[in-house]
């Protein structure tokens, strides 16, 4: 037989060893040693299930009470010795892997899939696959319909995440496209109302705007839709033509649909304009009613059920922020002119007439309005509100993840052995290096067994010699198995070991000492206390023993097999250490804890932390979150700029006008600033205040366990930070917009503007 390099340094074997192991029914079982092998990469798919095949692995098993070492490996043979095998085993049987190609899986054929690996595993196709290889003992085991629902589950969970940006994005790009349409008609008002005089039916109007949106809104939708193919290739085209045509659908009506509602029912005017107008008001407040109350349901269903997780997209979820803004935008809208009015008055007060002519302007609106628009606001407060919570959502995600990196590493870094204590020196040089600001020494056990009031032992218990102060300190840190120390330093009075218990085993005992059974020996220990887990044990029942009375009761605890070390620690340093310090062990002697056996395993939860952050799920959540804020911040500066063109032209005559009794270009652009930029500001306060509300609001009922694919509880917490980076970002952006259109207005000519007759 072959084996591997580590395992036969392990075992202290070499090419031509011979391994006896017994004689069944007088025949002698022997193996030669004729080869040695090392894995280049263990973690190939070619050695998948065969961990101790390519070293060593280090088991122990309780033997009446006592914990036994021992070593399980595995070795090649050559086809000619498969019939011998029978000798060393009776369950001794034929094995196929198959490997999987997971590049070529796709999200929308989970189901699928799970049904054909259901049927091989117990179905026709299983008996079939039994029929034809002749073999009715054939079965066939796999992972992958645990992994496929799991995976299906947490891309349930992301969906939410995924849908609020490119949501929040189309809601932001709808408002734009209405806010063209009404410049478009205010443009062509005088237009529409002379072929509506003319005899022209509202049902023509709207064929013909129809058809001029027609000619260039369907070829830039089908050269946008192929852009998109092209850029982003996807066997799911699907859903992106889909996308594309409603998009198309929505820019080719807007403008008809304005125009409508623009017009009156008949060509005649006068009076019924003024009806008309009031009963648009009472209509627009009765809209503004009915968005607030079903804000505020969505907002208490959302809090009373909870936003569900695993469940693809929610619609609350999705729909709440959009609301907010909504409803943030239309009491904005509402309360804009006596806010720019009030500040208007104020600035009248001071030297100069620019700050009051430009808020009055503000207050006022464009094109003739009584009140400025709430299109732009509701571009603007979309953007900032779907932001800042995106934002905080994925905040939140990432100190989910920092936290599941801890409390599975249990420590900032972990260095164990399951066999031989530490190397010698290692602490103080562990402390020395790079970005270590502490360590802790233990010693553990993970097989013991521990004698219960019935004087019966309590097996597979892990043992934790530790110093109590200093473990005390990293549980408060990590948040697992907080304690207090003084439980552990006070000792007892009949001389028996202090010993910290989890639940579980805390019901087995009572007040009397009770011996704990270790690989080395045993200690006698008395219950003074009970704990909810510990750090760097996974799970089961636990034991937590004070360092100095358990060394002095048993030496052999004395040195320690486990490391604890806080800082920011990579795990490439404590590798070399490790190897640094024995060099005997060899290349491979140092693994990570998930990479299979080793006699030193290193965990670290910033590489942890990168392994979460690197899952799809998550990645991809983000990564299209951020596409989708870009395009969100775009389209919102695209309605500032289109807000500053509807009022251009009476702007442009004001500043002429203004100009010609001596006002000067550099005042003329601060006029511009003063009427644009305010409401802009004011819509990004507005908006980061209405996303901070929708992460208190919202924030509690969203866990995002799923999505870090890690037992953690993980809500989103409102934090200012996200909120004000995006609304000062916009903010920036919409200051730069409005400065740049503005500087560009008032180098206008005078001669260019004002023409006799001119009404603007």
């Amino acid at each position: 037989m072959a084996l591997a390099e580590p395992t036969a340094a392990v075992l202290g074997l070499h090419v031509g060893s011979v391994i006896d192991g017994g004689s069944v029914l007088q025949q002698q079982r022997l193996a030669t040693v004729v080869g040695l092998f090392r894995a280049t990469d263990p973690q190939d798919p070619f050695w998948a299930g065969t961990a101790c095949l390519t070293a060593a692995c280090p088991v122990a098993r309780t033997v009446q009470g006592e914990s036994v070492p021992y070593w399980l490996t595995g070795a090649l043979v050559g086809r000619g010795r498969l019939a011998a095998l029978s000798w060393w085993s009776d369950r001794a049987e034929d094995f196929v892997q198959l490997p999987l190609d997971p590049t070529v899986l796709r999200a929308d054929r989970t189901a699928a899939l799970q049904g054909s690996v259901g049927a091989l595993l117990a179905g026709p196709k299983a008996d079939a696959a039994a029929a034809e290889s002749r073999r009715i003992d054939l079965h066939v085991t796999s992972d992958l319909p645990a992994l496929l629902t799991l995976a299906e589950h947490r891309r349930a969970a992301a969906a939410p995440l995924t849908a609020l940006g490119p949501v929040g994005a189309a809601g932001v790009a709808l408002a734009v496209l209405c806010l063209a349409a009404a410049l478009a008609v205010e443009r062509r008002t005088a237009e529409l109302h002379l072929l509506r005089a003319r005899g022209a039916s509202r049902t023509a109007l709207g064929r013909r705007l129809l058809a001029e949106g027609a000619v260039t809104v369907l070829p830039a939708a089908a050269v946008a839709t192929v852009l998109a193919l092209a850029a982003l290739p996807t066997p799911r085209w699907g859903a992106a033509v889909a996308a594309g045509g409603a998009a198309a659908a929505v820019a080719l009506l807007a403008l008809p649909v304005r125009a409508l509602l623009a017009l009156p029912a008949d060509a005649r005017r006068g009076a019924r304009q003024e009806a008309a107008a009031h009963r648009s008001g009472r209509r627009r407040a009765v809209a503004e009613a009915a968005v607030a109350a079903v804000t505020v349901g969505a907002l208490v269903a959302a809090r009373r059920r909870g936003v569900a997780s695993g469940a693809g997209v929610d619609p609350l979820l999705v729909a709440a922020p959009l609301l907010i803004a909504l409803s943030g935008a239309l009491l904005l809208a509402r309360c804009w002119p006596a806010l720019a009015g009030l500040a208007a008055r104020r600035a009248a007060r001071g030297r100069g007439p620019i700050a009051f002519l430009g808020l009055a302007r503000a207050a006022r609106g464009s094109g003739g309005r009584r009140r400025p628009s709430v299109l732009p606001l509701l571009a603007l407060l979309l953007a900032v509100t779907t932001a800042g919570f995106g934002a905080t959502v994925l905040t939140a995600l990432h100190a989910g993840q920092q936290r599941a990196a801890l409390t599975a590493v249990g420590a900032d870094a972990v260095v164990s052995t399951p066999g031989d204590p530490l190397p010698a020196g290692f602490a103080d040089a562990a402390a020395a290096l790079p970005g270590v600001v502490s360590g802790l020494t233990a010693w553990r056990d993970g097989d013991a067994a521990m004698a219960t009031a019935d004087r019966s032992l309590f097996p597979n218990v892990t043992v934790l010699v530790v110093d109590p102060v200093r473990y005390a300190a990293l549980a408060e840190k990590s948040g697992t198995g907080r304690f207090d120390p003084a439980l552990l330093a006070a000792g007892t009075a009949d001389g028996a070991v202090p010993v910290l218990v989890t639940p579980g085993l805390a019901a087995r005992l009572d007040d009397s000492p009770a011996g704990i059974h270790l690989g080395p020996g045993e200690i006698e220990a008395r219950m003074v206390g009970v704990i909810d887990g510990a750090v760097g044990v996974g799970g089961g029942e636990i034991a937590v023993l004070p360092a100095a009375p358990a060394a002095a009761a048993l030496p052999a605890v004395g040195h320690p097999n486990l490391w604890f070390g806080t800082g920011r620690i990579e795990p490439g340093p404590l590798g070399d250490l490790l190897r640094r310090l024995d060099p005997a062990a060899g290349s491979t002697a140092v693994q990570a804890a998930s990479a299979g056996p080793a006699r030193y395993h290193v965990a670290t939860a910033a590489a942890e932390a990168r392994r979460l952050a690197a899952d799809p799920a998550p990645r991809a959540a983000a990564r299209l979150f951020d596409t989708a804020v870009l395009a969100a911040d775009a389209f919102a500066l695209l309605a500032v700029l289109l807000t500053l063109v509807r009022a251009t032209p009476e702007r442009t005559a004001l500043l002429a006008r203004l100009r010609t009794m001596g006002l000067r270009p550099r005042a003329g652009l601060a006029l511009i600033l003063a009427e644009a930029l305010p409401q802009a500001l004011a819509a990004a306060v507005v908006g980061a205040a209405l996303a901070a509300a929708a992460a208190l609001v919202l924030g509690p009922a969203v866990d995002l366990a799923a999505i870090i694919g890690a037992p953690v509880h993980a809500t989103v917490a409102f934090a200012a930070g996200p909120v004000a980076v995006q609304a000062l970002a916009l903010a920036a952006a919409a200051a730069a917009a409005v400065f740049a259109e503005a500087a560009y207005s008032a180098r206008r000519q005078i001669s260019t503007e004002l023409r006799a007759g001119d009404d603007r």
